[in-house]
């Protein structure tokens, strides 16, 4: 109930406050830590989002870790409100980086992952940006559908 009136108080507020849901529940659940425009707090280990978080859908075992990595398999967000504050995340903080063929998350596909959540994030993290540093760096834009 608190939640629903946080989101409604947040979506009535404006432009300078949410625009759309996902906003929102990023708002809310996120940006305490990703701060509001993704940058993170890297010295804390709280990874920065931007010009980053869509590489990571160019790897294998990447698109699966952005959503079992505990801060999204333990969100108190549903399955379907995940995969939408996910793909507002990527489209927001890393839309260039997304992969040609970029399929958004399901509510489903979110369910069966967060099921698996990580026992060691940052040893998967570190062996996922290894494998991103070997990608060839495309020209900014190249890799987006939109």
């Amino acid at each position: 109930m608190i939640r629903r009136i946080a989101l409604v108080l947040l979506l009535a507020a404006g432009p300078a406050w949410a625009t759309e849901p996902a906003q929102a529940d990023y708002m809310l659940n996120c940006q305490g830590c990703h701060l509001p425009d993704g940058r993170g707090f890297p010295q804390r280990q709280v990874p920065d989002l931007r010009q980053q978080m869509g590489r990571f859908l160019a790897v294998p075992g990447g698109r699966e870790y952005l959503v079992q990595v505990p801060g999204s398999a333990q969100s108190a967000l549903d399955d379907e409100g995940l995969a939408r504050v996910l793909n507002w995340m990527l489209h927001n903080f890393s839309g260039a980086e997304l992969p040609g063929g970029f399929l958004p998350y399901s509510a489903a596909e979110v369910g069966q992952l967060r099921q698996q959540p990580l026992t060691n994030p940052s040893a998967i993290r570190v062996q996922l940006l290894v494998q991103i540093a070997r990608q060839p760096t495309p020209p900014t834009g190249a890799l987006s559908d939109e």
